[in-house]
């Protein structure tokens, strides 16, 4: 097998996914904020990343929402901006099935959560063991998700993303864990033309790029999409201090958003301030009213800077 290629550097967001008071997925405003989100100049669009809902999706709704971010994309000449698909799953059957249905429904590559159903049983072993199966089946290229939030404290090292990134056709990785140490150590083995390290989280943002990363995949560029492309000229300019100024503001905004209610809050912020989109979730998801953003502290910080998002 031939050595499949990484998406290229930048920022990508990973999108919410935006529901009817049926929930029911809302088309309307799904296919807006994709468009906004391009209009922000962000490199790549990741479908049903942690902040999509993937795990209340049925197969069928899940194939719909990437088909349905692939076109939006090219109905307003935005071909060249990516569709990532999230495809994990508890078993290594299912995540080969997604995998195929994302290809099939206009991805590009596809990014892959560890199982965690049974923590105990993930040893090492079992890990690569998964992640290169399905990598062997996948018929776009794979990258592997490290969020330990979301799968029960799992949280790869940098020797498991080493060995894994040796596949053929396991592309990159999404380090949603925070450890610029261990983005370091894997950035300072491969290139990002050949395994495209991501930084998962904005705080981590410019640091990741100073330690040799590709960009980020970052749920806050669901709010400030400009600003993230703002801060990525400004290193690529090698304006440091400019950029250091702003990953200090983006890095108080990426705490703000860790306090309004989770994916609720980031719908609701998108709702307030860009007149789109309702805040349904699937449950167990709690909803978030835009009207009580005002009583939690940290919302005057996004405020701040979706006034700057605006001016740009």
């Amino acid at each position: 097998m031939s050595r499949s290629a990484p998406p290229p550097p930048g920022y990508y967001v990973p999108a919410v996914l935006f529901f009817d008071e049926n929930e029911d997925l809302d088309e309307p405003s799904i296919k807006a904020h994709v468009l906004r989100l391009a209009q922000g100049g962000v490199t790549g669009i990741l479908v049903q990343g942690s902040n999509g809902e993937a795990q209340h999706l049925s197969h069928d709704e899940r194939k719909h929402a990437i088909s349905l971010t692939r076109k939006t994309l090219d109905e307003n000449g935005f071909n060249s901006v990516l569709v990532i698909a999230g495809t994990g799953a508890q078993s290594t059957r299912e995540t080969k099935k997604l995998c195929a249905d994302a290809k099939d429904a206009g991805a590009s590559h596809v990014l892959v959560l560890t199982p965690s159903t049974w923590p105990p049983q993930m040893t090492v072993e079992n890990i690569l063991r998964f992640h290169r199966a399905v990598a062997d089946s996948s018929p776009i290229p794979t990258m592997i998700y490290n969020f330990p939030v979301v799968t029960a404290g799992i949280d790869l090292d940098s020797d498991v993303i080493a060995a894994l990134a040796e596949h053929p056709n396991i592309v990159g990785t999404k380090l949603s864990c925070g450890n610029i140490g261990k983005l370091q150590r894997v950035t300072s083995r491969f290139s990002s033309s050949e395994f495209a390290v991501f930084a998962g989280r904005t705080d981590a943002f410019l640091h990741g790029l100073n330690a040799g990363s590709a960009g980020t995949i970052a749920a806050l560029v669901n709010i400030l999409p400009k600003l993230h492309g703002c801060l990525y000229n400004l290193f690529q300019d090698g304006n440091i201090k400019e950029a250091m100024d702003l990953q200090g503001k983006l890095g108080h905004g990426d705490w703000a958003i860790s306090k309004i209610g989770g994916i609720g809050g980031v719908k609701a912020v998108v709702s307030k301030h860009f007149g789109y989109g309702e805040t349904h979730v699937r449950g167990p998801l709690k909803t978030v009213n835009p009207e009580s953003l005002v009583e939690i502290k940290s919302y005057q910080t996004l405020a701040d800077l979706i006034a700057l998002e605006k001016e740009l």
